[in-house]
């Protein structure tokens, strides 16, 4: 082997036969076998372990947010003959829990009643600005005075369904409600036609044609209200018309009258007094209508011409969504003395956030409101119809 520490190892050793690099071939087979050896060693593992831990199942139903039915709710059918299913129903969950711990969810539609197409949710996302003029019949329930309007099965109300979109955002909002629609032909075809379509129109539950004048505003985009005569402070002498609401009657029949309007027309939000300053102020009188205003689905609009009214506080103590008007618009009856109006209307917004002007369907005050209402935009106002800003315990 030599003694010499210092020469390079190998230096010295006997020449034996040379040996060239392994062919590049053989290396990447080499490598391939060996993992193909180690997959199926690990496979081969996984296999017998899942054989030991099988998986055991566990089927149960999670609980699901309900309607007030137990199974999906399918209204009338609608003039297409579809019938029209509550997306609020549910649906079936099974939850597997295998051997290791883990749960895998399976989420199935849960059956329903009937044969063929059906539409999900079509009365939950609001009226098509197209069909605009025809009921939600799962709204309405028949009744002898006609068809009343109801919350439906889903908590759906008339309020929300038939309520004109507006944008959400926080500014100036006024809303302009022009009433006594109905009462004059002429009159309330112009008040249509000329109206900006973001003004709420009321009916006057004696009015004429009333269901033809309803289609028309809603085709034009209008929120409506029914009107309702009330007791005035100087009844009989001004007598609001037949079917008044009046405290010396009994609230059974007051409720009665109160359907008798009610069932003149559809697709309302709301109902609003005419006159009724002695009604208004009388809680015991006013208690049951509104309780039963509520209980429809629907807000009450007050005029703002009784400052005795006891609305609001009842209306907040049943929960009934409530508006309360800031401003009459046209006791003077000249257009130059309305946009005064308007414009004192514009600085009670500013000052509070919001406002609510009413006017009778005069020439006059149509004219002056469609004129107010073309600048009304550049100055930052935004005019909302009047559910935009009721006071609604379910949406704070």
């Amino acid at each position: 082997m030599g003694t010499d520490l210092h020469a390079p190892l190998g230096r010295d050793r006997p020449n034996g036969p040379k040996r060239g690099p392994l062919p590049l071939g053989r290396i990447v087979a080499g490598l391939c076998l060996i993992g193909i050896a180690g997959f199926s060693l690990f496979s081969a593992l996984i296999k017998d372990n899942l054989q030991k831990t099988a998986p055991i199942e566990i089927t149960k139903n999670a609980p699901q947010p309900q309607p007030s039915v137990d199974k999906p709710v399918e209204s009338d059918a609608d003039k297409s003959g579809m019938p029209q299913a509550d997306p609020q129903s549910g649906a079936n969950v099974q939850r597997t829990v295998t051997g290791d711990g883990s749960v895998v969810t399976t989420f199935s539609p849960r059956p329903r009643d009937g044969n063929g197409p059906v539409l999900i949710g079509a009365s939950q996302v609001g009226q098509d600005p197209r069909m605009a003029a025809t009921p939600n019949d799962s709204l309405l329930e028949d009744s002898p005075y006609g068809r009343l309007p109801i919350t439906g099965p889903g908590g759906l109300r008339p309020m929300d369904q038939y309520a004109r979109p507006w944008s959400g955002a926080h500014g100036t909002r006024i809303a302009i409600v022009v009433s006594g629609l109905g009462l004059s032909q002429t009159g309330t075809q112009r008040a249509i036609e000329k109206l900006p379509e973001e003004v709420t129109l009321a009916f006057a539950a004696s009015g004429n044609s009333l269901q033809r004048w309803m289609q028309e505003a809603r085709r034009g985009g209008h929120e409506i209200l029914i009107q309702v005569p009330f007791e005035p402070f100087d009844y009989p002498g001004n007598n609001p018309g037949p079917d008044t609401l009046l405290t010396s009657q009994s609230a059974a029949k007051n409720v009665e009258d109160l359907h008798k309007a009610m069932g003149e027309i559809t697709n309302y939000t709301g109902v609003m007094n005419y006159l009724g300053g002695r009604f208004l102020s009388n809680p015991t009188a006013l208690e049951p209508v509104l309780r039963d205003v509520g209980k429809r689905g629907l807000l009450f609009l007050d005029d703002g011409s009784s400052a005795q009214s006891k609305s609001g506080t009842i209306a907040k103590a049943l929960a009934v969504p409530h508006a309360f008007a800031d401003l009459q618009l046209d006791g003077e009856l000249q257009t130059d003395a309305i946009i005064k109006k308007l414009d004192e209307l514009e600085r009670v917004a500013r000052r509070n956030g919001s406002a609510i002007g009413i006017a009778s369907a005069f020439d006059e005050s149509v004219d002056a409101i469609s004129k107010w209402s073309e600048d009304a935009a550049m100055r930052g106002i935004e005019i909302v119809a009047v559910s935009a800003l009721a006071d609604d315990p379910k949406h704070p």
